[in-house]
């Protein structure tokens, strides 16, 4: 039977790379051709907002918030990609159980 402390202590490792993993991930996502374009990182803040020039004299007000929250939802949905990937790579690719608030 393993020793609990030392498999606490590689619980608490993969917790640890996973951060740091989380630290280094950037997500662009676009919407409306690329009228509007966001960047994410690993915590789901977004680290940009562009609007193309062109968005602003030929686009609607309403048009240009859907833009914004299609680029913004696209985004949220990468960084999960990502850090589902992230945490198999951590893994080795073990089915674990789905961990609440992280995905």
């Amino acid at each position: 039977m393993p020793n609990f402390q030392q498999m606490l202590g590689q619980v608490k490792q993969m917790q640890e790379q996973l951060q740091q993993r989380l630290e280094q991930i950037s997500v662009e996502a676009s919407a409306g051709g690329g009228m509007v374009t966001v960047t994410m990182n690993g915590h789901k803040h977004l680290t940009t907002v562009r609007i193309d020039p062109e968005a602003l004299t030929e686009a609607d007000r309403e048009m240009l918030q859907d833009l914004v929250l299609a680029a913004v939802n696209e985004a949220h949905r990468r960084v999960d990609e990502e850090l589902k990937q992230q945490l198999s790579d951590l893994t080795g690719g073990l089915n674990l159980p789905k961990i609440p608030g992280l995905f």
